[in-house]
């Protein structure tokens, strides 16, 4: 009686999955992580550094701290060594608060540093208004009024017009703040002047209620990591996962 062991069929070779590199340069207060890698397809990986602490509130004062061009290529830097294909700057009010002007700055400063492609979250929500047709919006934000108002001229320099906003008057923990505020806030600034809903901020997180909006309210709802995410994936070549989201379809 033989005492070989039995012998099985070796598996098939198992591909190996090429990683697409994007790198995320977000504020040293960012807490969502895991939404951003949410809209990231299987064959992307993404590549997240923080702004060194500074003691501020999510005001105005932050705002410009953290829209330093020398300081956002420095925190670029710290992606470079693993080659990304493209690097997204991860904040709105800090691409926003000093203008056209101040968002281009932020853009140049990374391709400077040394990123092959840069989007700033500011930037693809103008990017993703353009690829929708769209030049009328409704905002819905977590920030003070100075805030809010600062976005409303960013997109006017744009040749957007902003026709209603809400705003929640928070300077921290932005990212607690439950879906059912942010539903609420929605429904009730929109309006049939308005052509799309932006939702605003990084650290409000948004992925759960966009399709749901959307199919209420028959109209694009966009948000801060989405444009964030979906130019990000564009630039690398790749298509950002979102079931039911407008830009995406």
């Amino acid at each position: 009686m033989s005492t070989r062991p039995p012998t099985h069929p070796l598996p098939a070779a198992v591909p190996t999955l090429l990683q697409t590199g994007i790198g995320v340069v977000a504020p040293y207060d960012f807490a969502l992580d895991r939404e951003l890698w949410r809209w990231v397809p299987d064959d992307v990986t993404l590549h997240l550094t923080r702004m060194p602490y500074a003691p501020m509130a999510a005001t105005v004062e932050m705002a410009v701290h953290i829209s330093d061009p020398e300081l956002v290529a420095r925190t670029t830097y710290n992606v470079l060594p693993v080659a990304p294909l493209a690097v997204a700057y991860a904040c709105t009010f800090g691409s926003f608060v000093s203008g056209l002007t101040g968002e281009a700055a932020l853009v140049d400063a990374m391709v400077a540093a040394g990123a092959p492609a840069a989007v700033t979250t500011s930037g693809a929500l103008l990017l993703a208004l353009r690829r929708l047709g769209i030049n009328r919006i409704a905002t819905v934000t977590p920030y003070t009024n100075d805030l809010t108002a600062g976005l409303s001229r960013f997109l006017g320099e744009a040749g957007v017009e902003v026709v209603a906003t809400a705003g929640l008057g928070l300077i921290a923990q932005i990212w607690a703040v439950p879906y059912e505020t942010t539903v609420e806030l929605v429904r009730g600034i929109d309006s049939d002047s308005a052509e799309a809903i932006f939702i605003s901020c990084t650290n409000l997180p948004t992925y759960d209620v966009i399709a749901g909006l959307e199919a209420t309210l028959g109209k694009p709802v966009l948000t801060a990591n989405q444009v964030t995410m979906w130019s990000a994936l564009e630039l690398a070549g790749h298509t950002a996962i979102g079931p039911g989201q407008r830009l995406l379809a």
